[in-house]
This record gives C-alpha cells, sequence and structure tokens, in this order.
C-alpha cells in the first residue's frame, strides 16, 4: 500500500517527523507514545502503510511479530519493568489508521484495569532518555 495522506505514522517511519525512535529496521519502526499509558509506552509500526492486522502481507508477519517479542522483552530489561502489556486495535478505538502494536511496560499494583488505559506525560528531555534505555537493550 502506498503511504497514507497525512499519516503521522508513515511520517515518523519516513523520518519525515521527529518521534523517540527505539527500534528501526527495514520492516518496522517503534517508537515511544507521545500520550504513554506508562512511560516508556512504545508503538511499533510497519514502514509500510498498511492499516489493520488482516490487511499485513504473510511477509512481514514474522519481522512485525518479531519486533514485538523484542520490544516486550526491552521494557522488561531496560525499564526496570515486570512484565508488559501488549495490545492492537483494529479500526474501533484505533486514532491512527495505521496497524500499530501497544508495548507497554506493566509493575504489579501500576493501576492498570480494563481497556480503560489512562494517559500520562514526559517531563523535559525525559522521553529522550526511555527512548536510550530502550534503545541500549535493543542494540
Amino acid at each position: 500500500m502506498a503511504p497514507a495522506v497525512e499519516c503521522v505514522f508513515c511520517a515518523i517511519a519516513a523520518g519525515d517527523l521527529a518521534a523517540d525512535v527505539v527500534l528501526d529496521d527495514d520492516h518496522v519502526v517503534a517508537f515511544l507514545d507521545r500520550r504513554p499509558v506508562f512511560k516508556g509506552h512504545v508503538l511499533l509500526v510497519p514502514r509500510e502503510h498498511i492499516v489493520t492486522l488482516p490487511d499485513l502481507p504473510a511477509a512481514l508477519r514474522d519481522p512485525f511479530l518479531a519486533a514485538g517479542q523484542r520490544l516486550a522483552t526491552a521494557v522488561v530489561e531496560g525499564l526496570g519493568a515486570q512484565g508488559s502489556f501488549v495490545a492492537m486495535n483494529n479500526v474501533v478505538s484505533q486514532s491512527v489508521a495505521h496497524l500499530h502494536l501497544h508495548v507497554v511496560p506493566r509493575t504489579k499494583g501500576d493501576g492498570l484495569r480494563g481497556f480503560f488505559w489512562p494517559r500520562t506525560s514526559y517531563a523535559d528531555g525525559e522521553a529522550a532518555d526511555y527512548a536510550a534505555r530502550l534503545r541500549d537493550v535493543l542494540g
């Protein structure tokens, strides 16, 4: 698929829009969510403009899922989380019409319940620190 006009995730993947990128390869880009559930919340997107999981070509399934696995490990090893919450919306509640996987660091007692996702924000310079910690683990 061709990049969507004004797709923010296509712009990030192309390097046209700044983001705190933590993983970047030929198939996918992962970056910090600007409105994280918890600090270190990462969005993983395919470079190619793909709208939903059912649209994901077979050739991209393994690279996409492998990157998701790496990110789930990185939030534990790099941020000291006890685990992770990994989720994806398809059409309904999909705030950007570009396939994206949420990888959220979790700690027992962190207050996340069900599908209500409270949002937080980063202090000045804090996002860069979280991104650097994740990049260090991802290599």
